[in-house]
């Protein structure tokens, strides 16, 4: 290690930063330290009865999510899972895309759940530490009624202290030029476990890199269907940056893009992405399918960094990894996925 200026330490580090199953990492600092929470395999393959039978064979408690916790960002250690799973199996049994919002000296997990790729709704579970246990709050923030399909919650507090939920969900119009498939809303917080009810459209599907299935059918029909999904906002100079995935997720053709607005309920223009993904793209035969991604201060407390998952070699894992983004004139820049030894600053001494 060497210093880049009097009192930084650089710290070195290689992609990915978390080799084990981990997709839709979300990161968040508290108490000086760094917590990771992602969907680990039996989340996401609805495996949830078999674990709690091998839980009980052990006499453990099953958590679900997987819960990392690090104190210089790059050197990860799972420290056990977060949510204790909700007491009613008709709930459903894929947990998918968790992400945690601290408020008041609470802290709220935000999730979906549902049955495989139907009939997914937001839920909310609140801790009073970030290692949790986080507890289901009892209700159902979107309504599979109305809203049949409704994942990666994605929290978000402006500047005046309003609470905003971005979420994915499915249309099925093709007006304005867009294309059927899943896409991403906004709506306010009336409080941090319940949502007004009123969710504005920020991005549709409009280019060909977004496609996840032709002749996919869903609702009764057969669709070429896109994808947007795993919305994560960050306010820059007055202005909202709102970074997604596209494509299909399993696929080398995932990546991060971006769109932007100059109010947070829209409208967001992701003009420019139509040859696809500008923050994050694969890169063959190194990065299989960058995607689904947050962002935090490093430890300097200066420079932003990407945190994203990403397919090891054999498409069996998905793992964590971390990139320095760059805000420039034109928007979020990464110059990855890299795979190469990094460097970053440290803590100020």
């Amino acid at each position: 290690m060497t210093n880049s200026a009097p009192g930084i330490e650089m710290k070195g580090y290689t992609n990915p930063v978390y080799a084990e199953y981990l997709g839709d990492p979300f990161v968040w600092s508290a108490g000086g330290e760094y917590y990771a929470v992602g969907t680990g395999h039996v989340e996401a393959a609805g495996q949830i009865e078999e674990a709690e039978e091998a839980f009980a064979a052990m006499n453990a408690e099953l958590r679900l999510f997987p819960l990392l916790r690090s104190d210089d960002f790059v050197s990860w250690h799972r420290v056990g899972g977060a949510l204790l799973p909700p007491d009613d199996p008709a709930l459903g049994e894929t947990f998918w895309a968790p992400e945690v919002a601290c408020h008041e000296g609470r802290y709220f997990l935000y999730y979906s759940v549902g049955f495989a790729d139907t009939r997914h709704h937001l839920r909310v579970a609140t801790a009073d530490h970030p290692m949790g246990p986080f507890v289901d709050a009892g209700v159902a923030l979107t309504d599979v009624s109305r809203t049949p399909f409704a994942i990666d919650p994605s929290p978000f507090q402006d500047d005046d202290g309003a609470w905003y939920l971005f979420y994915a969900t499915d249309f099925l119009d093709c007006d304005g030029g867009y294309r059927p498939g899943t896409a991403l809303v906004v709506d306010r917080m009336e409080s941090m476990t319940r949502l007004a009810g009123d969710p504005r459209v920020v991005l549709r599907a409009t280019a060909d890199w977004q496609r996840f299935q032709s002749d996919r059918t869903m609702y009764g029909a057969v669709w070429d269907w896109h994808t947007l999904e795993g919305p994560c906002v960050r306010k820059r100079d007055g202005r909202y940056f709102c970074l997604y995935s596209g494509g299909r997720w399993d696929s080398g053709g995932y990546g991060v893009d971006f769109g932007v607005s100059d109010s947070v309920l829209g409208p967001y223009s992701n003009a420019g992405c139509e040859s696809g993904p500008r923050v994050l793209r694969g890169v063959p035969d190194h990065v299989v399918g960058p995607g689904h991604c947050s962002v935090v201060t490093g430890p300097d407390r200066v420079t932003d960094y990407i945190v994203y998952h990403a397919w090891n070699p054999g498409m069996t894992e998905r793992t964590m990894r971390i990139d320095r983004l760059d805000w420039t004139p034109g928007g979020p820049s990464c110059a990855g996925p890299t795979w190469t030894e990094q460097q970053i600053p440290g803590s100020p001494q």
